[in-house]
């Protein structure tokens, strides 16, 4: 396979440990004297104008500890095709067969593509029309099924974990109740981790509809036994049991595809108005994608990386590497994607927090 060409994309949001895969595949790729292809802006890039650059190791060298994407990434566009909360998209034959035209006039003998679900959602799809793909699995959220890890997590979870360091301080000083708002769709890995890391007393995961009353009682208590402060990190994607997720635009109607935001703000001016105590509510956002990846994130980009062009070397298509047991393997993208992986509160993550005092609302 002398002369072969690989293409590379980066697609939907960004999050550290992108730059890692790509170096990595691409220093790989370079030892068994392939080319490699990178494309600007995710799948837009395949798509007339045609946006890409040659890569080689000069070119990502350095890159690893860079947060974001040397490539570029975008969620919009007309290679997006967005759906409903666990509903399949589907790209217009029309879109696909213009990009497989790209690839066919580049040369382009095999197609990595980091993403999420919908991203991979995406590449099987191209899959199924022919196109080689290897789908390496890319979100802060976790959720994705059939991998144990996903890299950029670690770097959002140590975000959560330092905010929350930062924010005890200013909390303890006022006796305040503090509301961190953290990321993860409609999956409570970050929100968990981070809260335990950054030692919150009070949790609210998606998995776990929580109840106003025991909150108030929670937090009436701890202040009663001396406490200076209460930390509270909720998953955006939470809700009170009996209703519904919060979006930007309303309190919680409709799990469509408005985006989820603004339970933090719903909570502490629901706990201010039970406990009567100073409350105050913190968003940390888009903070938990950017940064310098982790060391851990850096790792795993880098196997990840390397593990793609292995499958490529190996003719294994339609699959995505994955990580299980601390070892890189592949599963086909078809068991990854339309089923998320949650939080069970059953595990043993909930019952150590549940173990140190961390209340959960349920």
């Amino acid at each position: 396979m002398s002369h072969f060409r690989v293409g590379i994309l980066t697609s939907g949001g960004d999050c550290p440990g992108l730059n890692a895969v790509i170096r990595a595949a691409v220093y790989s790729a370079n030892t068994l004297g392939w080319e490699v292809i990178g494309f600007s802006d995710g799948y837009e890039g395949m798509l007339c104008p045609v946006r890409y650059r040659m890569l080689d190791t000069r070119s990502v060298s350095g890159i690893m500890a860079s947060g974001g994407t040397i490539l570029g990434t975008t969620n919009k566009g007309r290679f997006v095709a967005k759906k409903g909360h666990g509903e399949k998209a589907l790209i217009p034959q029309e879109i696909m067969d213009e990009a497989i035209a790209t690839l066919e006039g580049l040369n382009i003998g095999a197609l990595i593509t980091i993403g999420g679900d919908g991203s991979l959602s995406t590449a099987m799809q191209l899959a199924d029309n022919g196109v080689k793909v290897v789908g390496v699995p890319k979100t802060i959220d976790n959720d994705l099924n059939a991998t144990a890890m996903t890299f950029g997590f670690d770097s959002a979870v140590q975000c959560v974990a330092e905010a929350c360091d930062r924010l005890h301080t200013t909390a303890k000083s006022h006796r305040r109740v503090m509301v961190v708002e953290v990321m993860g769709r409609y999956a409570g890995w970050i929100a968990l981790h981070g809260g335990v890391a950054g030692g919150a007393d009070i949790i609210l995961l998606p998995e776990m509809p929580f109840n106003f009353e025991k909150l108030e009682k929670d937090i009436q208590q701890r202040f009663a036994e001396g406490a200076l402060s209460v930390m509270v990190v909720v998953a955006e994607g939470a809700f009170e049991a009996g209703g519904n997720y919060v979006t930007l635009d309303s309190h919680g109607e409709s799990k469509g595809e408005r985006r989820l935001g603004g339970i933090g703000n719903y909570v502490a001016e629901e706990l201010a108005r039970r406990t009567g105590r100073e409350t105050r509510a913190v968003v940390l956002g888009h903070l938990q994608r950017g940064g310098n990846p982790t060391t851990l994130d850096r790792i795993l980009g880098t196997r990840f990386g390397v593990a793609a062009i292995q499958c490529i070397k190996e003719g294994h298509f339609g699959c995505m590497v994955s990580y299980q047991n601390y070892q890189t393997g592949h599963v086909p993208i078809s068991e990854a994607v339309g089923q998320l992986k949650n939080v069970s509160p059953q595990s043993q993550m909930v019952a150590a927090a549940k173990a140190v005092g961390i209340c959960f609302g349920d």
